[in-house]
C-alpha cells in the first residue's frame, strides 16, 4: 500500500514538472504537423517577442516525429492583424524543425500566421491563429497609482474656485481699492498665475498617465 501511494505521489509530481505548451496552435498539412505560437507567453504589446514555428513529420517508427529542415526555401510566412499584413523573415533554430521570427507586437488582440507555398511538393495554404497579445497591465507591478481620480477632482475644484474669484472681481463683490488701478492689476496678475499653475498641473497629470 505504501509503495502504491508513493508511486502515485511521484506521478503527480512528475506531471507538475511538465512544461505546458500554452496556446500554441497545431495544424496538419499532408504528412506534416505545423505548430505556431509565441516564444514568450503571455505576449505583451510593445515588448519584443518571437513568433515560433515547429514543423515535424512522422518518424521512422509509429507515434514518433522528426523535425523538418530547410522548410522556408519554398514557403512564405505573413503575419496578419486585422487588415494589416507583413511578410516576415524566418530564422532557423539550432533544433531541427524549429523556426522563429522576431517581432514587437504594437497592438493588443488576435494575430494570424499565413503560410503559403510548399514543403517537399506538399502544397501549403493555411492561416493559423496565434495567442492574443495582452496589454502591459498583465505585467505591471506595482499597480499604477490610484490617485488619478482624486487629482482630477482637486483640479476641478481649483478651477471652479478660480472662476468664482474672477466673477466676484468683475462684479465688484470683491473690492479692490486703488486710485491708479495697480491693486486691480495685481489681483488679475495673481489670478493669471493661479490659472497657469492649474494648466501646468493638468499637463503633468496627463503626462503621468
Amino acid at each position: 500500500m505504501k509503495i502504491i501511494l508513493f508511486a502515485f505521489i511521484v506521478l503527480i509530481f512528475s506531471m507538475g514538472m511538465i512544461s505546458p505548451s500554452f496556446a500554441h496552435t497545431s495544424v496538419d498539412v499532408g504528412s506534416y504537423k505545423i505548430e505556431v505560437g509565441w516564444k514568450i507567453e503571455p505576449p505583451v504589446v510593445g515588448i519584443r517577442n518571437d513568433i515560433t514555428l515547429k514543423i515535424t513529420e512522422s518518424g521512422d517508427s509509429e507515434g514518433t516525429y522528426k523535425g523538418v529542415t530547410s522548410v522556408f526555401k519554398n514557403l512564405e510566412a505573413t503575419v496578419m492583424y486585422g487588415g494589416a499584413t507583413k511578410k516576415i523573415d524566418i530564422n532557423s533554430d539550432p533544433r531541427p524543425g524549429y523556426y522563429f521570427s522576431p517581432i514587437i507586437p504594437t497592438k493588443t488582440g488576435s494575430y494570424i500566421m499565413d503560410l503559403k507555398g510548399e514543403i517537399s511538393g506538399t502544397l501549403v495554404d493555411v492561416q493559423i491563429p496565434i495567442e492574443d497579445v495582452e496589454s502591459t497591465s498583465v505585467l505591471n507591478f506595482p499597480p499604477k497609482s490610484s490617485e488619478g481620480p482624486a487629482d482630477l477632482t482637486a483640479l476641478k475644484n481649483a478651477i471652479s474656485s478660480l472662476q468664482q474669484d474672477v466673477s466676484k472681481l468683475k462684479s465688484g463683490e470683491t473690492s479692490v481699492s486703488s486710485n491708479d488701478g495697480s491693486s486691480y492689476d495685481f489681483a488679475i496678475f495673481g489670478l493669471s498665475i493661479a490659472a497657469a499653475a492649474i494648466v501646468l498641473a493638468i499637463i503633468a497629470l496627463v503626462k503621468r498617465k
